[in-house]
């Protein structure tokens, strides 16, 4: 056995020790979840209430529905950091909508239905989703820079379509046909809120794509190794199109869902969801590379994100400090992510260590 390589005893006690290391990291989430459930649950009695977790479960839903459409970007190795601007959008459009549209060239307000108002509204979000994924494909931005400027971009058109005013009162007018707008986020199938249901519809929807389709084969191909997948025939482009697509249609979703259950409209909707979504999907297990992340984690992640922000606000922490710890986590989950990955190296080079070290 050559001097320089450690004795098989020393490899196996350090290979134990990385796969201990390795567990922690695979179960970052749910640790980090039980972790808040107790803190919490210690700092104050109203946490584990049967309305306070009501509350927190619609916060859930509607960070969860953003951040599905989060993973499918991040499993592609790209970003998405104009959700939270979609979402203000998305609730702008809907209170516009509602509140009449003003078809000058044949004099009428025209009243869409509130089904009407739901189509057009993800469509903008598919739209801008749509911009996104030419910018990354066709002018080769980097998503970070092109989704940084549509953040800028979507917030604006906010701002110009509502002239920077809230839309109140969205209910609408049993006589004009467009009633039942709130029901999207107040309604409660079973006693369960409705927003509930679309993100268990849509995380249902995105693990049958990601586990039975060519399309999740495709994502999960491109985010590992993009030129290895394009010289398999995966048509990497589109799959990176549409991937931003069904990430502005999910933002869009989650504005429609916060500004029905306010009755609402503010393009200031939105603010800071984007990192909830991201550190959400890092934090679930997903790598900010590309080609690794599930629903399950990103759900747990999501789990840990919105109760945290429950949490905080029980405790009356100051929305500057929120802000702040958000960051922080951000920051903190791509350090795990990073340190995953070095240890992932380091087993790699001790399991090629210890087989050179077999007999054959």
């Amino acid at each position: 056995m050559p001097p320089d390589r450690p004795p098989p005893e020393r490899i196996a006690a350090r290979a134990r020790r990385l796969s201990l290391l390795n567990g922690l990291f695979e179960f970052r989430a749910l640790i980090a979840l039980a972790v808040l459930i107790v803190l919490f649950g210690m700092l104050t009695d109203s946490f584990l209430t049967v309305p306070n977790l009501i509350r927190a479960a619609e916060q859930i839903a509607v960070n969860g529905v953003v951040a599905l459409g989060m993973l499918l970007v991040i499993l592609r190795g790209g970003i998405d950091l104009s959700v939270g601007s979609v979402i203000g959008l998305s609730g702008v459009v809907a209170g516009e909508l509602l509140a009449g549209l003003d078809l000058r060239f044949v004099d009428m307000i025209a009243y869409p239905p509130v089904w009407g108002v739901v189509v057009l509204c993800v469509a903008v979000g598919m739209l801008v989703g749509l911009v996104n994924g030419v910018l990354v494909t066709r002018f080769e931005v980097a998503p970070f820079i092109a989704t940084f400027g549509m953040l800028y971009v979507a917030r604006g058109l906010a701002m110009l379509i509502s002239g920077g005013s809230t839309y109140t009162d969205l209910d609408g007018s049993p006589q004009l046909g467009n009633t039942g707008f709130g029901l999207l986020g107040d309604a409660r199938p079973l006693g369960i809120p409705i927003s509930i249901w679309i993100m268990v519809a849509l995380a249902v929807a995105v693990m049958l794509a990601l586990t039975r389709t060519p399309f999740g084969r495709w994502l999960y191909a491109a985010g590992g190794n993009e030129r290895a997948a394009e010289l398999s025939g995966v048509p990497v482009n589109r799959v990176k199109t549409v991937v931003y697509v069904i990430s502005g249609a999910c933002a869009a979703l989650a504005g429609l869902l916060i500004a029905s259950e306010l009755t609402v409209a503010t393009p200031q909707a939105g603010e800071t969801f984007e990192l909830n979504a991201i550190a959400a999907v890092i934090l679930g297990g997903a790598t900010l590379n590309g080609g690794r992340g599930t629903v399950r984690g990103t759900l747990v992640g999501v789990l840990v994100v919105a109760l945290l922000v429950n949490g905080l606000m029980i405790l009356d922490v100051s929305l500057f400090w929120q802000i702040l710890i958000k960051g922080a986590l951000i920051i903190f989950v791509v350090m795990l992510d990073q340190g995953r990955r070095r240890l992932q190296r380091h087993r790699s080079a001790l399991s090629a260590l210890a087989s050179d070290g077999r007999p054959d």
